[in-house]
């Protein structure tokens, strides 16, 4: 049996998505990687994790997309909240997913929380921010464990 227009039409978009979300990575590991290296500012640091939150808002569209095709997918207003929620429940049991669905919730606040500069233009530099009540301490090394966990996720859509 032949594929359908539908089928064809959703392949390509979804081929499209994906692509997107890799262009977004490769601007993502130049910020970790080059920019950060050399300029030692949370300014790079915010601006890689608002990369990050739009590589993911990609990545759940993919998966709103594969939902839908599953016929997985209820009809929710087009709030990014409630999608979010909606994809919450049906990728409860991925751990990949489900993990980076938590650091999208920090990402996505992160313009409006409390933070703290610390050891700009040196080698330790540091944001911290305030998250639910806690400081967490956004370095190099967090930087590092926030890339592999989005790596898994791209692999994951892929």
């Amino acid at each position: 049996m032949s594929p359908s227009v539908h089928d064809c039409i959703l392949y390509i978009g979804v081929t499209v998505l994906m692509e997107r979300i890799i262009k977004e990575k490769i601007s993502a590991d130049h910020l970790l990687y080059v920019s950060l290296k050399y300029t030692k500012t949370c300014d790079v640091i915010i601006n890689l994790l608002l990369r990050w939150k739009i590589m993911i808002e990609m990545g759940m569209e993919l998966l709103v997309e594969k939902a839908k095709k599953e016929k997985k997918w209820k009809v929710v207003p087009d709030a990014p909240r409630a999608r979010l929620v909606q994809l919450k429940k049906l990728y409860s049991t991925d751990e990949v997913v489900s993990s980076t669905f938590e650091l999208y919730e920090l990402f996505r606040d992160i313009e409006s929380l409390e933070k703290v500069r610390e050891n700009e233009f040196r080698k330790g530099v540091t944001l911290k921010v305030n998250y639910k009540g806690n400081y967490i301490s956004v370095d190099l090394e967090k930087l590092k464990e926030y890339s592999v966990i989005l790596e898994r996720f791209i692999s994951a859509l892929k």
